[in-house]
């Protein structure tokens, strides 16, 4: 069986990260969608996860977990054999190119997979919907509709 985990902040969710998910879905038997505990984000870790549960509640081979630490080691509790990333730009390259290295190195049973965003969604990050939505911008077109409305909730004026 291959198992991928796709990990990240996701503060929040955005189409984009919801876009990946579902190819990766169609392409491996098993995704686990894994929500990095940081201390710094927007949303707390369970509302994070409870976002991106709400957001693949139709994909019945996806699951939704929180980690915190090395996702080498989650990836290896979970029992995964594949990594996803979502690359948008060249920008984003440089920086996956580094991290895949350094996991390669320790986790070297792990493959990393990176898939291309979508057209619509190249410029689509969950810092610029942070940083756009606390500033009064209705980013709801860029989230799934649930995430929108925690959005307008958190930045209401």
């Amino acid at each position: 069986m291959t198992v991928a985990v796709y990990p990240g902040r996701f503060d929040p969710v955005t189409n984009g990260h919801l876009d990946i998910t579902q190819r990766a879905a169609a392409m491996f038997e098993r995704v686990v969608v894994a929500v990095y505990d940081t201390r710094d984000a927007v949303f707390p870790i369970e509302e994070r996860v409870k976002m991106f549960e709400e957001a693949v509640k139709d994909l019945p081979n996806v699951t939704v977990k929180p980690f915190h630490g090395l996702v080498v080691a989650f990836a290896r509790q979970e029992k995964a054999n594949v990594l996803v990333r979502g690359i948008r730009a060249f920008t984003d390259f440089e920086a996956e190119f580094d991290m895949a290295l350094m996991n390669k190195k320790m986790a070297p049973e792990l493959e990393s997979v990176y898939m291309m965003a979508s057209l619509e969604h190249l410029f689509v990050s969950g810092r610029r919907i942070r940083e756009v939505a606390s500033m009064g911008y209705d980013a709801g077109d860029l989230v799934p509709p649930h995430v929108g409305s925690a959005l307008r909730r958190k930045f209401a004026r």
